[in-house]
């Protein structure tokens, strides 16, 4: 499946946002699904951030080699 460009790019941004937000709603409510939301946020700000870095990582080993050299 392929998504729009911007939309790939911004991915990673959303996903630690809502999982700032939903640490964010747990620690004001009192009552209801507090752990779930916790685990959710938790989620979703380790899932940016896991996709944030393998995408920086990936792009800065790219940069380090000449992939035109294996056309040749």
């Amino acid at each position: 499946m392929w998504i729009p460009r911007p939309l790939y790019e911004i991915l990673p941004y959303l996903y630690m946002g809502s999982g700032a937000g939903l640490l964010g709603a747990a620690y004001l409510i009192e009552q209801g699904p507090r752990g779930l939301l916790l685990v959710l946020g938790a989620a979703g700000l380790t899932l940016g951030l896991v996709l944030w870095m393998r995408r920086r990582d990936y792009r800065a080993s790219q940069r380090e080699y000449d992939t035109h050299s294996l056309d040749r």
